[in-house]
């Protein structure tokens, strides 16, 4: 296992990738609000090693051993990482029409790349498309969970900067501001399939979120709906996981 470094910008990205050697459609993974390269732990190997595909892991700025964070989130970080960095990433990278694999921001991401550009499909676990109170809720627990230094030692594991990989979610979502973020116009824009997985014991999301994604991209998208599962849907339900993104993974082959 090899890590790169891709300069994208003024970005330097740290990058896995997984089976080069393979050919076919590669998965690329879009990690969540505290996540990286290291963060996703085996999924993503295992994933691709189930369905034969290469894969393509990566940190996005703040996080892993990416660039540090320079300054606060802006609101629109999300739309930024997917009209801007993936494209350009995927560019650089030699990967054309992937199958986007993302967690919670990831899943986020992950939805507004397919209203723009045209991957195979998107498989999406945890996703958000409008700030919840129980989303607030969760990060206002977390914060209070870093205080009471529950959380450090754990983030300093996967990233180079914790402090600013934390504070950077952190402070962005609890941004008054954000309260207003909402991508539900862009939904109807998406063309390729989508796969939405929620855990019904997810702390930082409900149900809605699924549920306006399919009202969003009616025809399009299949929901998977998980009991004893909270907001990594890919640990918590591994094999349920691998085996709807390997159907969708089927699908569109044969399509």
């Amino acid at each position: 296992m090899t890590i790169e470094f891709v300069d994208v910008g003024a970005e330097r990205l740290e990058v896995l990738r997984l089976a080069p050697e393979r050919s076919g459609t590669t998965l690329v993974f879009l990690h969540e609000g505290l996540g990286s390269v290291a963060g996703w732990r085996g999924f993503p190997r295992a994933l691709c090693d189930r369905l034969g595909t290469p894969g393509l892991v990566y940190s996005r700025r703040g996080y892993g051993r990416s660039t540090p964070l320079a300054e606060s989130r802006a609101t629109d970080y999300l739309h930024r990482e997917a009209r801007d960095v993936l494209p350009a990433l995927l560019e650089r990278c030699g990967v054309r029409r992937p199958l986007l694999v993302g967690h919670s921001d990831g899943g986020s991401i992950a939805l507004l790349y397919a209203a723009r550009f045209d991957p195979l499909a998107i498989a999406i676990m945890a996703p958000h498309v409008f700030v919840e109170d129980v989303t607030i809720d969760g990060i206002v627990q977390a914060r209070a969970a870093w205080s009471a230094g529950k959380l450090k030692e754990p983030l300093a594991r996967v990233h180079d900067d914790p402090d600013g990989a934390f504070f950077g979610w952190n402070d962005g979502w609890l941004n008054p501001a954000f309260r207003l973020w909402n991508i539900e116009a862009e939904l109807p824009k998406i063309r390729c399939p989508v796969l939405a997985i929620q855990g019904h014991d997810d702390q930082y999301g409900t149900m809605e979120q699924l549920d306006r994604i399919a009202r969003g991209a009616p025809g399009r998208t299949t929901l998977l709906k998980l009991e004893k599962c909270g907001h990594a849907p890919q640990r918590d339900q591994p094999e349920a996981v691998i085996a709807a993104i390997g159907a969708l993974f089927e699908q569109v082959k044969a399509s």
